[in-house]
């Protein structure tokens, strides 16, 4: 295997949506604990940002371990796990009376997750989630503790790179994934400020 291939696969497995998503919860639980008002708060936000979109890998191999589904399988069962996750997110935050901040970052997250789904599925354009789910972290981070967070669109360009490099995904899917990103970000501040 070409050294930059293997390079490209891990990269890309190390940045996965919801790994980023518990390393800027994690970063913001440091910096912001009043985000999360209560520790139980944070640990829902990994659970429903972190594991349930994670369980979507184990779960498509029990779920079609007979059966030669395939890459695009996973794809969509991964979208369809991140979404079901994001959702108990706001609905918990509602419920528990989580801080403003909290639902702001679920809402985002909800509403990339919708305009994932919208892309890929009825618009039929691929819109790269893995994308998506570097880059709302690191507008989410911006937001929350300014420009110094921009740091980590180096690691952005890197999934990129990564992504084209294995053949995941094309130019305009990434930077598709990464628009969807930045408008759930901005929709969700202008209706929640």
């Amino acid at each position: 295997m070409n050294k930059k291939i293997g390079l490209g696969k891990i990269i890309r497995i190390i940045t996965v949506a919801p790994i980023m998503a518990f390393v800027m919860l994690s970063i913001l639980y440091r910096v912001h604990p009043s985000i999360f008002m209560e520790n139980s708060h944070y640990i829902l936000s990994i659970f429903c940002l972190t594991v349930l979109p994670l369980l979507a890998y184990p779960l498509h191999q029990l779920l079609f371990k007979f059966q030669e589904k395939g890459r695009e399988s996973q794809r969509n069962l991964a979208i369809v796990m991140a979404v079901l996750g994001y959702f108990l997110g706001v609905v918990s935050s509602l419920y528990l009376h989580a801080s403003n901040e909290l639902l702001f970052i679920y809402m985002v997250y909800l509403i990339s997750g919708i305009g994932i789904l919208f892309f890929n599925k009825a618009l039929k354009i691929r819109a790269s989630g893995h994308a998506c789910g570097m880059a709302g972290p690191i507008f989410i981070l911006t937001y929350f503790i300014g420009i110094k967070a921009l740091i980590g669109v180096s690691v952005l360009v890197l999934v990129y790179w990564a992504s084209i490099k294995t053949k995941r995904h094309t130019l305009p899917e990434l930077v598709w994934g990464t628009i969807i990103s930045v408008f759930a970000l901005i929709s969700t501040a202008v209706f929640i400020n």
